[in-house]
């Protein structure tokens, strides 16, 4: 468990990385979150309108839901729309993410005065699978992170050079933390200046007055470039009441409003308690939390040996936390700011951490690879590539050898992370192919056209576009969608689900114009306990069809309400 960290092994875990964050990265199947498409919608509303600003939207109560600058990234990767695609969405998340690994792998370096344990905590951050779900689609959490570490990566790196600047530091600082308030929100400001005052405090060796004599100005400027930066939206924006009532008002005064039952009972139990918000936070992790948790036992017992910096990274984790304990809706994606100093730390200690947590990860993701094995054994839909098999008897072998030779652990659990995530890729990948998509000569009769299709989530239409580019899309209740015979009485083009098993029964003077497979979300206590016995195909995917019944071609459908909406 000792083992000195190699650069072969390093550059191994590095190869596989990039796969990893590479492979995939257009798939509509990635692991995300679910704001990417209303996101994606107000790129494509607004690129729409040929004006930066205000942001627009069909979604009633999600226009201004986030700052501008998100947006903005959205229609400058695409051209305004004119390149519409989900890689040019994401690619700028992908490149956030590369260069917030690059610095972390720096400081990290300059830490420890090791390169391979510099590179190893840009690995382990890479490996979170929080940052793999959150660092690659379309959504706000990879530039955040960037922004709002630059300033504390610019104190680790440039020391005392950059605690003693008067102006440079701040308003690189300043402007960065502005970046990051017109990503996310002027909420940040707290904890980032928070952290700051008390870096400094640690700088003057806890000296009050010094600090107040030489610093606390220089944090006060900060935080005042920062929230001018931000306040910009409301210079820029033709309709600024609509910006502070959707956004200030709603988006973030009303994250403090009781959710369940009262405030103080939902700070202390239940889903929103600062309980669950520890443990969504150190999940963060993924198949490294247990990890996290020995980091966290390492330094309560060893808590007077730590060095300056690692106190640094300790006062950054726990004032962030602190701060969105006071939310009461309260979530470790808030926190996804905190997983680099957390990585840096693991990196610190990873010759402390005990073998059982590994062994622990290595169990965890033996389970998803053998799953996965099984899942791709049974389905009988598509014939998978040599090498999905090649890969994934390699991460069951990588994953073996960490289980049984000592030397090996802790490289195999780094390993396996990012051949997990190949593996999860790979093992779906034949549905963003020609089987989940419709036929060209199907779009081709479509184009133009409103095309009906069962909606589970707000602005799930845009995944819609992107599978049926040039039609009019709008959404049903997903509940109806195997009701064929009422979707005929409302509709002259919609889609139907029907089983794999079962044969379409169209309706009178209906034809159909399309199929293709779409992967189910949801499954009841039966459907489960038959793909257990290996009815996999049957009860994890269906058939969707689009449907013409053109008997109600000019029907008025004003009277049905857009789901998606």
């Amino acid at each position: 468990m000792q083992t000195p960290i190699s650069y072969p092994s390093l550059f191994i875990c590095f190869v596989f990385a990039i796969g990893a964050y590479l492979y995939g990265a257009d798939s509509r199947f990635a692991p995300k979150n679910g704001d990417e498409y209303p996101y994606t919608h107000i790129v494509r509303m607004t690129s729409s309108s040929t004006h930066w600003l205000p942001l627009q939207s069909e979604m009633v109560g999600i226009k201004n839901t986030k700052p501008p600058l998100l947006f903005w990234q959205g229609m400058a990767s695409t051209d305004q729309g004119k390149n519409w695609s989900l890689f040019n969405l994401r690619w700028p998340s992908l490149l956030y993410t590369a260069i917030t690994a690059v610095l972390i792998a720096l400081v990290a370096g300059k830490i420890t005065k090791s390169t391979p344990f510099g590179i190893l905590a840009s690995l382990i951050w890479l490996a979170f699978f929080n940052t793999y779900r959150y660092g690659r689609p379309y959504l706000a959490e990879p530039p955040e992170i960037f922004w709002l570490s630059l300033p504390f990566f610019l104190l680790l790196l440039w020391g005392k050079q950059a605690f003693e600047s008067k102006w440079i530091f701040p308003l690189m600082s300043g402007i960065s933390l502005g970046a990051a308030l017109l990503y996310k929100s002027i909420a940040y400001v707290v904890p980032a200046c928070l952290v700051l005052i008390l870096w400094f405090w640690q700088w003057r060796s806890a000296h009050l007055m010094e600090l107040i004599r030489k610093d606390l100005f220089k944090v006060f400027m900060v935080g005042m470039i920062a929230v001018a930066i931000f306040c910009l939206w409301f210079l820029l924006d033709p309709d600024p009441r609509a910006v502070w009532n959707e956004f200030i008002l709603g988006e973030n005064a009303g994250k403090f409003a009781a959710r369940n039952s009262h405030y103080l009972k939902d700070l202390l139990w239940g889903g929103d308690s600062i309980g669950m918000l520890l443990l969504t936070s150190v999940a963060n992790a993924g198949f490294l939390s247990l990890l996290v948790v020995n980091l966290f036992y390492l330094a309560i017992r060893h808590y007077k040996q730590i060095s300056f910096e690692q106190k640094l990274l300790w006062i950054w984790i726990a004032v962030f936390f602190l701060i969105f304990c006071l939310p009461s809706q309260r979530s470790g994606r808030y926190l996804l700011p905190i997983m680099p100093a957390i990585a840096i730390l693991l990196a610190i200690h990873w010759q402390q951490l005990h073998r059982f947590v590994f062994w622990i990860a290595l169990v965890l993701q033996a389970t998803m690879l053998i799953t996965l094995a099984w899942l791709s054994w049974n389905i009988d839909l598509w014939t998978y590539p040599v090498w999905h098999w090649i890969l994934l008897s390699a991460s069951i072998g990588v994953v073996g050898l960490g289980l049984f030779r000592m030397s090996f652990t802790k490289t195999a659990t780094l390993l396996a992370c990012f051949m997990s995530y190949l593996v999860l890729t790979s093992s779906i990948m034949p549905l963003d192919g020609s089987s989940g998509r419709f036929s060209k000569e199907t779009i081709q009769k479509v184009q133009g056209k409103t095309v009906w299709f069962p909606c589970d989530f707000r602005a799930k239409d845009e995944e819609y576009r992107l599978l049926i580019p040039g039609a009019n899309i709008k959404g049903y209740p997903a509940g109806e969608a195997r009701e064929i015979k009422k979707l005929a009485e409302r509709y002259s083009l919609f889609v139907v689900q029907a089983p794999l098993q079962s044969q379409l029964e169209l309706c009178a003077d209906c034809v159909m114009i399309g199929e293709r497979l779409e992967m189910r979300a949801r499954h009841n206590d039966q459907e489960i306990k038959e793909m257990f016995m290996g009815q996999v195909s049957d009860n994890l995917f269906v058939k969707e069809y689009i449907v013409s019944a053109p008997f109600n071609t000019g029907k008025d459908t004003a009277l049905y309400q857009d789901a998606c909406r």
